[in-house]
């Protein structure tokens, strides 16, 4: 009988902790609250920045607005939260985002051992320099002995000690917290190159006071794939995320955009557009959303190429997609298929 017993308050217990679980998933918790808290940065050309009325542009930031779009049919039910590189973690942990969508770099030990899951990589970088041009430097290899100014707490700080330190070479590193802080040191003189990931020295290359005056080197040290990021634990809203990541792609592989969705979903006879757009059944069902969070994403945010173009490929930026184009176009964009 005490045997029964027990088992019994062992299911009970059992049942409890999941409803418990389930009742604090993300995804509901997103619903009760009406809007998406997305982490980005305080501030990235191209990736996060603000608009001085309270709106955000950016690769980063459209991420954002297509889960959104996805979990509560409007991409404008974003909340950002301007986060510095010492901060992000944390406020993912904490529960203070529900997305970490800032430029972030996955490695191993982000992945295995900060209790986070990264969802894909939504653009392909590497760690490059820049250097006023009358230094006449035409490579890293010349720069021993430099003043080299990066961010704290990024994986720029290791790549830089590990590349210095494998080639005998030595440096003086002058760090600050916020990305605005390190690209106004550079410009001040305070060091002789600035290094961060390559598309972010475009962006900051904008804000100097000569932008001409300076050129970014060639070499990339380092492989930095950068990816959304969500807490473990949660392995629907994990799911959500990474498929809207892959909505994004798919869509520009199969030719539908923000203005064609609408009659694509109407006459196209491709499988696998009329899986994706929920033609026939629910592709979301599987998810825990409706019909439309495929539809909404592309109709309202677009596809990836969209993104790519209206925030880093046309001026002021003009970064080519590079390893950031579709794998049929010899890049490494890919997404599984919807079926």
């Amino acid at each position: 009988m005490r045997v029964r017993l027990f088992a019994l308050l062992l299911l009970l217990s059992c049942g409890a902790v999941v409803g418990l679980a389930q009742a604090a998933s993300t995804l509901e918790a997103v619903k009760q609250r009406g809007h998406l808290r997305c982490g980005v940065s305080q501030g990235l050309p191209g990736f996060s920045t603000p608009d001085g009325s309270g709106g955000w542009t950016g690769l980063d930031v459209d991420f954002c607005r297509a889960v959104a779009a996805a979990v509560l049919g409007d991409a404008d039910k974003v909340r950002f939260a301007a986060l510095s590189a010492k901060e992000r973690f944390t406020a993912l942990q904490s529960g203070e985002v529900d997305l970490l969508a800032r430029n972030t770099t996955w490695t191993l030990s982000r992945d295995a051992e900060l209790g986070f899951h990264f969802v894909g990589v939504l653009f392909y970088d590497g760690q490059g320099f820049m250097v006023p041009t009358e230094l006449r430097v035409a490579s890293v290899a010349e720069l021993d002995g430099a003043t080299i100014c990066s961010n704290a707490g990024t994986t720029t700080e290791l790549n830089l000690a590990d590349w210095f330190r494998a080639r005998g070479m030595d440096y003086q590193p002058v760090v600050f917290e916020k990305s605005d802080e390190v690209a106004a040191a550079y410009d001040a003189g305070r060091c002789d190159a600035y290094t961060t990931d390559r598309a972010s020295l475009y962006a900051q290359r904008n804000k100097l006071k000569n932008p001409d005056a300076h050129v970014i080197l060639p070499e990339l040290i380092s492989k930095e794939p950068l990816g959304p990021l969500v807490r473990r634990g949660d392995d629907q809203w994990f799911s959500i995320v990474k498929w809207t990541l892959y909505v994004l792609i798919g869509a520009e592989e199969l030719g539908l955009t923000s203005a064609n969705v609408e009659e694509q979903r109407q006459r196209s006879r491709h499988p696998e557009v009329q899986r994706l757009l929920s033609v026939n059944g629910n592709s979301g069902q599987g998810l825990g959303l409706g019909p439309d969070w495929a539809y909404n994403i592309i109709r309202q945010v677009g596809n990836y190429g969209e993104l790519y173009q209206r925030n880093l490929g046309r001026a002021p930026l003009g970064i080519e997609r590079g390893l950031n184009a579709l794998y049929t176009d010899g890049g490494l964009m890919y997404a599984p298929p919807f079926r």
